[in-house]
């Protein structure tokens, strides 16, 4: 498997792991349909570039990313550093391990999601 492919499988990983915590999370009912719509348009993202791998995958990079800086905003919300006000959004159950466990693996996850979509230089 090539790097994009493995790329866009993590990037799937991602967002099916998102949608469910944001269904099963209770929220209010906008915050619940603004997450299930922005997951939905980086599937969307992902099934264009696993369709065709040779054309722009900015887009899904720039979706990895935007993931990679909402979980390491959960992390370190979680984590006390940072006051945000968004502690209901990242707790998972009301466990906070449980919770920080979630962000981190979901912040390393979006990590190599980008590493492995992001172009290399043409070898020569």
């Amino acid at each position: 498997m090539d790097k994009i492919r493995a790329g866009c499988w993590s990037v799937l990983a991602l967002v099916v792991a998102q949608t469910l915590s944001t269904l099963l999370s209770g929220d209010l009912a906008e915050l619940v349909v603004v997450g299930v719509v922005l997951n939905a348009a980086a599937a969307f993202s992902t099934y264009l570039v696993l369709r065709r791998p040779d054309r722009n995958r900015w887009p899904l990079v720039a979706w990895s990313a935007g993931f990679f800086g909402w979980h390491v905003t959960g992390l370190l919300t979680l984590a006390g550093v940072a006051t945000t006000g968004l502690d209901a959004v990242f707790t998972l159950g009301g466990d906070p391990r449980l919770s920080i466990l979630y962000q981190a693996v979901l912040t390393t996850l979006a990590a190599f999601s980008v590493h492995f979509l992001l172009p290399r230089p043409a070898k020569r």
